[in-house]
């Protein structure tokens, strides 16, 4: 094993791939003569060259749009947006034509491509830089969308997503990129799909995914000590997403917690919620509880902002409203 930065993680598999499969190219906004805006693909340029790792203008709907008509004719791009934020520029293509192609076409054209880059909140960067759109683009039909909490986990799943066939968005963050872990020096792939059980315990069941993970593992570490028992499961990928680990830890607890980043309205935990009251209902113990953002754009203010965001101490009072302390 080695450690490297969470950034490092992205930039390996998306080299060690590269390599592997000249199909592949890297396109997007100072992903070439600048390494990338947040250093992600530092070194590609002078592997690859210009054909492979492209710089494009500020103009997402015209550059997702070149990626996906170009797995029509055989290639995997992957596509870096700056920001998530900034997909919406390019959201038609990626909802009705990315996710439409292969039903569309009667099954003649498969879409390998993956959309990347930053999600949610990195700080005080305004509302309209720190949404999370997780939820939005798991409701698509056609679409994966993976979200790695970890180097290990980004590694892993990012190499899977290159090699899928199908269009797989791939969640990051601004606050992870320096994050470091232990990765394998070797060859290996996570399957797409696959929940992760962080944490072992038997009191109650946290689901969680992202860097606001984090705050999950801090409070199962002060609860900890009034000697209350978390378990503590990352998704790693919301669509599709792995009832079976959910509902066989919820079985074990009989109680749950969803922690996510997002508004509260329509979101993952909803689903997990539903899916959980309708396939394990007789085994809870008490109501789930889910934690959010506060139902309002994003503030500037870093105040309202760490009232906004969901914290350690939140997931501390929901375990034990759930638990009844």
């Amino acid at each position: 094993m080695k450690t490297i930065q969470f950034r490092e993680a992205v930039c390996e598999a998306m080299s060690e791939e590269m390599r592997r499969d000249e199909s592949i190219y890297l396109m997007g906004e100072e992903v070439a003569e600048y390494n990338g805006a947040y250093k992600a693909s530092k070194g590609m340029l002078d592997e690859f060259g210009p054909k492979r790792v492209i710089d494009t203008p500020i103009a997402e709907l015209g550059f997702a749009g070149i990626a996906v008509g170009s797995t029509m004719t055989g290639n995997r791009p992957i596509v870096e947006f700056m920001t998530f934020n900034f997909s919406l520029v390019g959201i038609d293509q990626i909802i009705n034509n990315a996710a439409k192609i292969r039903q569309m076409s009667g099954g003649q054209f498969k879409c390998p491509i993956v959309f990347r880059g930053p999600t949610a909140s990195a700080g005080q960067l305004g509302a309209t830089h720190s949404q999370a759109f997780e939820s939005w683009f798991a409701n698509t039909p056609g679409l994966k969308v993976v979200v790695p909490s970890n180097p290990y986990d980004a590694k892993g799943l990012l190499k899977a997503a290159i090699r899928d066939d199908d269009p797989v968005i791939f969640m990051e963050s601004e606050q992870m990129y320096g994050d470091k872990g232990e990765v394998p020096e070797g060859e290996y792939t996570i399957p797409l799909g696959v929940a992760d059980v962080k944490r072992e315990g038997k009191d109650v069941t946290i689901v969680s995914f992202g860097k606001i993970i984090k705050e999950a593992y801090k409070a199962a570490d002060e609860l900890e000590k009034e000697g209350i028992s978390c378990e503590i499961i990352d998704l790693r990928t919301v669509r599709p997403m792995d009832h079976d680990t959910i509902l066989k830890s919820v079985k074990k607890t009989n109680r749950l917690v969803v922690l996510e980043e997002a508004w509260p309205f329509g979101n993952v935990a909803t689903e997990i919620t539903y899916q959980v009251q309708a396939q394990a209902f007789d085994y809870l113990d008490a109501p789930i509880v889910k934690i959010n953002t506060a139902d309002t754009p994003a503030p500037y203010s870093p105040v309202l902002l760490a009232e906004w965001l969901p914290n350690s101490n939140d997931v501390v009072k929901a375990v034990k409203k759930v638990l009844y302390k």
